[in-house]
Protein backbone atom coordinates (compact mmCIF):
# COMPACT_ATOMS: atom_id res chain seq x y z
CA UNK A 1 0.00 0.00 0.00
CA UNK A 2 0.96 3.70 -0.54
CA UNK A 3 0.26 7.05 0.42
CA UNK A 4 0.51 10.55 -0.98
CA UNK A 5 1.86 13.06 1.48
CA UNK A 6 1.41 16.87 0.49
CA UNK A 7 3.40 19.69 1.62
CA UNK A 8 1.09 23.05 1.38
CA UNK A 9 3.64 25.95 1.67
CA UNK A 10 3.21 29.39 1.02
CA UNK A 11 6.03 29.83 -1.60
CA UNK A 12 5.44 25.77 -3.38
CA UNK A 13 3.30 23.25 -2.80
CA UNK A 14 5.11 19.62 -3.33
CA UNK A 15 3.70 16.00 -3.33
CA UNK A 16 5.40 12.52 -3.63
CA UNK A 17 4.09 9.31 -2.81
CA UNK A 18 5.59 7.39 0.12
CA UNK A 19 5.45 3.79 0.86
CA UNK A 20 5.17 1.91 3.82
CA UNK A 21 8.91 2.01 4.83
CA UNK A 22 8.22 6.12 4.75
CA UNK A 23 10.34 6.12 1.17
CA UNK A 24 9.95 8.41 -1.00
CA UNK A 25 8.99 7.41 -4.68
CA UNK A 26 8.84 10.70 -6.53
CA UNK A 27 8.55 14.29 -5.35
CA UNK A 28 7.19 16.73 -7.46
CA UNK A 29 6.13 20.56 -7.08
CA UNK A 30 4.69 23.93 -8.59
CA UNK A 31 4.42 27.11 -7.16
CA UNK A 32 1.87 28.55 -4.79
CA UNK A 33 1.36 31.49 -6.27
CA UNK A 34 -0.78 33.43 -3.63
CA UNK A 35 -3.03 35.04 -3.11
CA UNK A 36 -5.43 32.25 -4.91
CA UNK A 37 -8.75 30.82 -4.03
CA UNK A 38 -8.69 27.02 -2.02
CA UNK A 39 -10.44 25.48 -5.05
CA UNK A 40 -7.20 27.03 -7.62
CA UNK A 41 -5.00 25.58 -4.98
CA UNK A 42 -6.45 22.11 -4.98
CA UNK A 43 -6.53 22.06 -8.64
CA UNK A 44 -3.25 22.13 -8.42
CA UNK A 45 -2.47 19.55 -5.24
CA UNK A 46 -4.90 17.30 -7.36
CA UNK A 47 -2.69 17.72 -10.42
CA UNK A 48 0.76 16.91 -8.21
CA UNK A 49 -0.80 13.73 -7.56
CA UNK A 50 -1.58 12.36 -10.54
CA UNK A 51 1.83 12.84 -11.45
CA UNK A 52 3.72 11.75 -8.49
CA UNK A 53 1.48 8.45 -8.97
CA UNK A 54 2.69 8.95 -13.09
CA UNK A 55 6.50 9.11 -11.71
CA UNK A 56 6.57 6.81 -9.21
CA UNK A 57 4.50 3.67 -11.28
CA UNK A 58 2.06 3.52 -8.79
CA UNK A 59 -1.59 2.97 -9.47
CA UNK A 60 -4.48 5.05 -7.91
CA UNK A 61 -6.23 1.85 -6.64
CA UNK A 62 -2.73 1.27 -4.57
CA UNK A 63 -2.43 4.57 -3.05
CA UNK A 64 -4.76 4.25 0.21
CA UNK A 65 -5.19 8.07 1.55
CA UNK A 66 -3.51 11.75 1.14
CA UNK A 67 -2.25 13.79 3.79
CA UNK A 68 -1.90 17.62 3.39
CA UNK A 69 0.14 19.56 5.99
CA UNK A 70 -0.44 23.04 5.83
CA UNK A 71 0.20 26.01 7.60
CA UNK A 72 -2.93 27.51 9.89
CA UNK A 73 -5.01 26.57 12.95
CA UNK A 74 -6.23 23.16 11.58
CA UNK A 75 -9.07 20.69 13.14
CA UNK A 76 -8.46 17.21 11.73
CA UNK A 77 -11.52 15.89 12.56
CA UNK A 78 -13.52 18.28 10.78
CA UNK A 79 -11.04 17.73 8.20
CA UNK A 80 -11.15 22.02 7.90
CA UNK A 81 -8.67 24.74 7.92
CA UNK A 82 -10.46 27.03 10.53
CA UNK A 83 -7.79 30.10 10.08
CA UNK A 84 -4.66 30.28 8.08
CA UNK A 85 -3.25 33.89 7.92
CA UNK A 86 -0.60 32.75 5.35
CA UNK A 87 -3.53 31.85 2.54
CA UNK A 88 -6.26 34.43 4.37
CA UNK A 89 -8.56 30.90 4.84
CA UNK A 90 -11.52 31.36 6.89
CA UNK A 91 -13.08 27.30 7.57
CA UNK A 92 -12.31 25.85 4.08
CA UNK A 93 -13.29 22.50 3.85
CA UNK A 94 -10.09 21.60 2.34
CA UNK A 95 -10.29 17.55 2.09
CA UNK A 96 -13.69 18.39 0.72
CA UNK A 97 -12.25 19.95 -1.96
CA UNK A 98 -9.87 17.69 -3.00
CA UNK A 99 -11.80 14.68 -2.26
CA UNK A 100 -14.01 16.17 -5.35
CA UNK A 101 -10.71 16.12 -7.70
CA UNK A 102 -9.68 13.02 -6.65
CA UNK A 103 -11.15 9.76 -5.27
CA UNK A 104 -9.19 9.08 -2.44
CA UNK A 105 -9.60 9.46 1.79
CA UNK A 106 -7.83 12.92 2.52
CA UNK A 107 -6.56 13.65 6.18
CA UNK A 108 -5.20 17.50 7.22
CA UNK A 109 -2.38 18.38 9.98
CA UNK A 110 -0.18 21.38 10.83
CA UNK A 111 2.28 21.84 8.67
CA UNK A 112 4.93 21.94 11.96
CA UNK A 113 3.25 18.92 13.58
CA UNK A 114 3.73 16.87 10.02
CA UNK A 115 7.71 18.20 10.28
CA UNK A 116 7.89 16.94 13.56
CA UNK A 117 6.46 13.33 12.83
CA UNK A 118 8.52 13.35 9.82
CA UNK A 119 11.38 13.29 11.98
CA UNK A 120 10.00 11.24 14.85
CA UNK A 121 9.22 8.11 12.45
CA UNK A 122 12.53 8.41 10.48
CA UNK A 123 14.49 11.28 10.95
CA UNK A 124 16.30 13.29 14.05
CA UNK A 125 13.67 12.24 16.45
CA UNK A 126 13.37 8.33 15.62
CA UNK A 127 12.97 6.11 18.21
CA UNK A 128 12.04 8.64 21.20
CA UNK A 129 8.37 9.05 22.05
CA UNK A 130 8.64 12.88 22.79
CA UNK A 131 9.77 14.95 20.86
CA UNK A 132 9.20 19.30 20.12
CA UNK A 133 10.48 20.94 16.84
CA UNK A 134 10.97 24.21 15.73
CA UNK A 135 11.38 25.12 12.45
CA UNK A 136 13.39 28.32 11.74
CA UNK A 137 11.85 29.75 8.71
CA UNK A 138 9.51 32.61 7.64
CA UNK A 139 8.23 32.44 10.52
CA UNK A 140 9.07 29.83 13.48
CA UNK A 141 6.47 26.62 13.72
CA UNK A 142 6.39 24.27 16.40
CA UNK A 143 5.51 20.59 16.60
CA UNK A 144 4.56 18.66 19.62
CA UNK A 145 4.80 14.72 20.27
CA UNK A 146 4.15 13.13 23.53
CA UNK A 147 3.74 9.31 23.99
CA UNK A 148 4.15 9.38 20.34
CA UNK A 149 1.05 11.33 19.90
CA UNK A 150 0.61 14.56 18.49
CA UNK A 151 -0.14 17.02 20.83
CA UNK A 152 -2.49 20.22 19.96
CA UNK A 153 -4.70 20.80 22.42
CA UNK A 154 -8.24 20.14 23.07
CA UNK A 155 -8.78 22.80 20.32
CA UNK A 156 -6.22 22.04 17.87
CA UNK A 157 -4.61 25.60 18.46
CA UNK A 158 -1.59 24.09 20.78
CA UNK A 159 1.86 23.66 19.60
CA UNK A 160 1.98 27.72 18.10
CA UNK A 161 5.42 27.90 19.95
CA UNK A 162 6.27 30.88 17.78
CA UNK A 163 3.91 32.62 19.23
CA UNK A 164 5.08 32.49 23.00
CA UNK A 165 6.52 35.97 23.78
CA UNK A 166 10.49 36.28 24.37
CA UNK A 167 10.93 40.23 24.63
CA UNK A 168 8.09 42.86 26.22
CA UNK A 169 6.42 44.97 23.64
CA UNK A 170 9.02 44.13 21.66
CA UNK A 171 8.34 43.94 17.67
CA UNK A 172 5.23 43.47 16.12
CA UNK A 173 4.45 40.45 15.39
CA UNK A 174 1.89 38.90 12.45
CA UNK A 175 -0.27 36.85 14.92
CA UNK A 176 -1.17 40.39 16.68
CA UNK A 177 1.26 40.49 19.46
CA UNK A 178 4.24 41.97 20.59
CA UNK A 179 7.79 40.55 20.83
CA UNK A 180 6.94 36.75 19.70
CA UNK A 181 9.44 33.94 19.66
CA UNK A 182 8.77 33.99 15.69
CA UNK A 183 9.48 38.38 15.42
CA UNK A 184 12.69 37.63 16.88
CA UNK A 185 14.08 33.76 16.02
CA UNK A 186 12.72 33.50 12.31
CA UNK A 187 14.44 33.78 9.34
CA UNK A 188 12.28 36.81 8.64
CA UNK A 189 13.74 37.94 12.19
CA UNK A 190 17.29 37.09 11.43
CA UNK A 191 17.04 39.08 8.15
CA UNK A 192 15.62 42.01 9.74
CA UNK A 193 18.61 42.37 12.28
CA UNK A 194 20.92 42.51 9.61
CA UNK A 195 19.26 44.76 7.68
CA UNK A 196 18.82 47.61 10.50
CA UNK A 197 23.00 46.53 11.23
CA UNK A 198 23.75 47.21 7.55
CA UNK A 199 21.90 50.56 7.93
CA UNK A 200 23.76 52.11 10.96
CA UNK A 201 26.91 50.02 9.55
CA UNK A 202 27.39 50.94 5.72
CA UNK A 203 30.96 49.90 5.72
CA UNK A 204 31.17 45.83 6.90
CA UNK A 205 31.06 42.82 4.73
CA UNK A 206 28.03 42.35 4.73
CA UNK A 207 26.98 44.72 2.33
CA UNK A 208 29.92 43.52 -0.11
CA UNK A 209 28.14 39.78 0.26
CA UNK A 210 24.59 41.79 -0.52
CA UNK A 211 26.22 43.40 -3.33
CA UNK A 212 27.79 40.03 -4.77
CA UNK A 213 24.82 37.56 -4.27
CA UNK A 214 22.21 39.92 -5.20
CA UNK A 215 20.06 39.16 -1.97
CA UNK A 216 19.51 40.06 1.80
CA UNK A 217 19.21 36.29 3.54
CA UNK A 218 19.12 34.35 6.25
CA UNK A 219 23.07 33.55 5.57
CA UNK A 220 24.49 36.55 5.21
CA UNK A 221 25.26 37.47 8.75
CA UNK A 222 26.44 33.84 9.23
CA UNK A 223 28.77 34.06 5.87
CA UNK A 224 30.10 37.58 6.98
CA UNK A 225 30.61 36.01 10.63
CA UNK A 226 32.67 33.65 9.09
CA UNK A 227 34.77 36.05 6.72
CA UNK A 228 35.37 38.22 9.95
CA UNK A 229 33.06 40.78 10.04
CA UNK A 230 32.28 42.36 13.59
CA UNK A 231 29.34 43.91 12.97
CA UNK A 232 27.63 40.18 11.76
CA UNK A 233 29.35 38.56 14.52
CA UNK A 234 27.24 41.05 16.80
CA UNK A 235 23.89 40.34 15.11
CA UNK A 236 24.51 36.40 14.79
CA UNK A 237 25.24 36.54 18.95
CA UNK A 238 22.03 39.07 19.05
CA UNK A 239 20.08 36.25 17.16
CA UNK A 240 21.37 33.39 18.82
CA UNK A 241 20.44 34.95 22.27
CA UNK A 242 16.85 35.52 21.30
CA UNK A 243 16.59 31.92 20.22
CA UNK A 244 18.43 30.41 22.99
CA UNK A 245 15.91 32.29 24.96
CA UNK A 246 12.90 30.24 23.48
CA UNK A 247 14.58 27.45 22.97
CA UNK A 248 15.09 27.10 26.69
CA UNK A 249 11.30 28.10 27.59
CA UNK A 250 10.34 25.03 25.35
CA UNK A 251 12.95 22.71 27.06
CA UNK A 252 11.52 24.04 30.47
CA UNK A 253 7.79 23.27 29.67
CA UNK A 254 7.88 20.43 27.81
CA UNK A 255 11.21 18.57 28.69
CA UNK A 256 11.10 16.48 25.72
CA UNK A 257 13.49 13.71 24.59
CA UNK A 258 14.50 15.76 21.77
CA UNK A 259 14.27 19.00 20.93
CA UNK A 260 14.50 19.03 16.99
CA UNK A 261 15.92 22.52 15.12
CA UNK A 262 14.50 22.92 11.47
CA UNK A 263 13.99 25.12 8.68
CA UNK A 264 16.46 26.94 6.96
CA UNK A 265 18.49 28.41 9.79
CA UNK A 266 19.44 25.15 11.15
CA UNK A 267 21.48 24.06 8.02
CA UNK A 268 24.11 26.76 10.02
CA UNK A 269 25.00 22.87 12.07
CA UNK A 270 26.77 23.26 14.77
CA UNK A 271 27.86 26.94 13.86
CA UNK A 272 24.76 27.35 15.26
CA UNK A 273 24.46 24.38 17.78
CA UNK A 274 27.65 25.11 19.92
CA UNK A 275 26.28 28.65 21.18
CA UNK A 276 22.91 27.41 21.53
CA UNK A 277 24.11 24.89 24.15
CA UNK A 278 26.22 26.59 26.37
CA UNK A 279 23.54 29.06 26.74
CA UNK A 280 21.01 25.83 27.09
CA UNK A 281 23.06 24.18 29.28
CA UNK A 282 22.94 27.70 31.75
CA UNK A 283 20.01 28.31 31.67
CA UNK A 284 17.54 24.49 31.48
CA UNK A 285 15.65 24.20 34.81
CA UNK A 286 16.85 20.39 34.50
CA UNK A 287 20.87 21.26 33.96
CA UNK A 288 21.50 19.27 37.61
CA UNK A 289 19.69 16.12 36.44
CA UNK A 290 20.89 13.30 34.22
CA UNK A 291 18.31 12.88 31.73
CA UNK A 292 18.71 16.14 29.68
CA UNK A 293 17.07 17.21 26.30
CA UNK A 294 19.06 16.54 23.38
CA UNK A 295 19.36 19.49 20.94
CA UNK A 296 19.63 17.76 17.45
CA UNK A 297 19.10 19.31 13.98
CA UNK A 298 16.91 18.12 11.52
CA UNK A 299 17.70 14.87 9.21
CA UNK A 300 15.08 15.55 6.62
CA UNK A 301 14.62 18.93 5.65
CA UNK A 302 11.51 19.36 3.71
CA UNK A 303 10.90 15.65 2.86
CA UNK A 304 10.03 15.71 6.54
CA UNK A 305 6.71 17.54 6.31
CA UNK A 306 5.88 15.45 3.21
CA UNK A 307 6.25 12.04 5.44
CA UNK A 308 5.04 13.47 7.85
CA UNK A 309 1.84 14.67 6.45
CA UNK A 310 1.88 11.36 3.93
CA UNK A 311 1.34 9.18 7.71
CA UNK A 312 -1.20 11.69 9.85
CA UNK A 313 -3.96 9.42 9.42
CA UNK A 314 -2.24 7.04 11.77
CA UNK A 315 -2.23 9.87 14.62
CA UNK A 316 -5.61 11.50 14.51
Amino acid sequence: MYFIGIDLGGTNIVASVVDEQYRMLSKVKCKTNLPRSAEKICDDMAKLCYQAMEESEVPLQEVDSIGIGTPGHIDPAQKIIEFSCNFDFHKVHLAKLMAERIPLPVYLENDANAAALGELLVGAGKGASSMVMITLGTGVGGGVIFHNQIYSGFNYCGGELGHTVIEQNGWDCNCGRKGCFEAYSSATGLIRMTKEAMETHPKTVLHDIVEQTGELNAKTAFDAMRMGDIVASKVVDTYIHYLACGLTNMINIFQPEILCLGGGVSNEGNTLLQPLQQIIDAEDYARGTAKRTKLVVAQLGNDAGIIGAAFAFRYQ
